[in-house]
């Protein structure tokens, strides 16, 4: 298809550029303008995380440090001083997921301040009028209790003269190496037609081979726990010492977990207090993905912001003794191999890939979204972003696409 200059992207809530990366990579967009508060965690305040200057390094594209909560649009649209003879074509608005996370016991009672972020980028839509906006988070903001937010933001975009598509999708179907599911949210102006994933891959599916822990990082070569290899800065682990080291060097190799530890009661001694409170309340398998590795042969399990110990999900490497490197999971998070992840923080480094939409399904979205400005249905082929797990080679015709339309 065409690749004629399709026009300006802007990021809102951009992180480390896992959504925008998609759209650099696109030959006929470009990123002009993003923002992030930068914020870790509520307790840390902005700017905790660093992610900005990782978004710099790939976008070359400075964001605006601006707490979006708190900051009108219109102060936010002015400091991006766009280019008035280049309108904005696509508008690129990922809040945060944490308020609607299930992994959170207390979203399913308490509705987040945060979650109210969804309907305010109807107000950016309002100001920038976009042909096109995209918006990524979990299921919840679809089906959970708080789905409100969504619902008004549906309304204010509707109002506005968009037409408005949202999905559930298991991102495994279109090629990432993880169990991931997540919603995804298109809004169209009216003059336009509405495209999306499904339509893009529609007939296709993906290799079961090319979705594997295998096939994402079995090439990078080995480190030990807490090094990082001397040709990438991002080949780096978390430092695992003590008691945590023996635990993961006692757990079996290609999916094992803690649980496996109770047959022996020699390794007993390396279960802690909460392990066997799980045992006593039989909670084995929602609590079995702590201390777990990776499996070879199959996807990795979601991968959430907290990823940077063993002790906090299944991030062991299936056979290495340690924590898994920020380069694994970013080529598991649908990194290409070559992404800079920048900062002084390790931690940081993994939570910026934790909170990051797969740039393997952005620059599906990316497509999906020139399909919509131009009306020419890309070759399934050409949207395969380099450097992923996932090749050519790996698309095989399949009769349908497992996704839940919501309207």
């Amino acid at each position: 298809m065409s690749t004629n200059y399709l026009g300006a992207v802007a990021d809102l809530f951009s992180g480390g550029g896992g959504m925008s990366y998609g759209f650099a990579a696109h030959p006929a967009f470009a990123m002009v303008a993003a923002a992030d508060a930068e914020i870790g965690k509520p307790s840390t305040g902005a700017g905790a995380i660093g992610c900005n200057a990782t978004y710099e390094a790939n976008m070359k594209v400075t964001p605006q440090a601006v707490d979006l909560g708190l900051t009108s649009p219109t102060d936010v649209v002015e400091a991006w001083k766009l280019d008035a003879t280049d309108p904005l074509s696509v508008l690129l608005a990922c809040p945060p997921c944490t308020g609607f996370s299930r992994a959170i016991a207390k979203n399913s009672t308490e509705d987040d301040p945060r979650n109210s972020l969804i309907a305010h980028a109807a107000d950016y839509a309002d100001l920038l009028s976009p042909s096109v906006m995209l918006m990524e988070n979990v299921p919840q903001l679809l089906n959970g209790r708080f789905n409100s937010h969504f619902l008004a933001l549906r309304k204010n975009l509707t109002g506005l003269g968009y037409q408005v598509h949202a999905s559930v999708h298991r991102l495994r179907e279109f090629g990432l190496a993880q169990q991931r599911e997540r919603a995804v949210v298109i809004a169209v102006k009216k003059d336009l037609q509405m495209r999306t994933l499904e339509d893009l891959w529609e007939g296709f599916g993906v290799s079961p081979a090319a979705t594997t822990v295998r096939r994402a990082i079995s090439d990078l070569p080995a480190i030990l726990s807490g090094e990082t290899h001397p040709s990438d800065p991002s080949h780096t682990s978390t430092h695992l010492e003590g008691a945590s080291l023996e635990r993961i060097q006692a757990i079996p190799h290609n999916g094992g977990s803690w649980p496996d530890l109770l047959a022996d009661e020699g390794k007993h001694r390396h279960l802690i207090p909460s392990m066997w409170r799980a045992v006593e309340k039989g909670r084995l398998n929602s609590y079995c993905d702590i201390y777990g590795r990776l499996s070879w042969d199959k996807p990795a399990p979601t991968i959430k912001r907290e990823c940077s110990h063993v002790g906090n999900g299944r991030y062991a490497h299936p056979e290495q003794d340690r924590q898994c490197s920020v380069r694994e999971l970013g080529l598991l998070q649908g990194f290409p191999i070559d992404y800079k992840f920048v900062g002084t923080s390790r931690k940081n480094l993994y939570r910026q890939i934790g909170d990051a939409v797969p740039p393997l399904i952005s620059h599906q979205l990316a497509w999906v979204a020139s399909w919509i400005l131009t009306g020419e249905k890309p070759d399934l082929a050409s949207t395969i972003l380099a450097g992923t797990n996932l090749t050519s080679a790996d698309i095989v015709r399949k009769p349908h696409q497992a996704s839940i339309a919501f309207c």
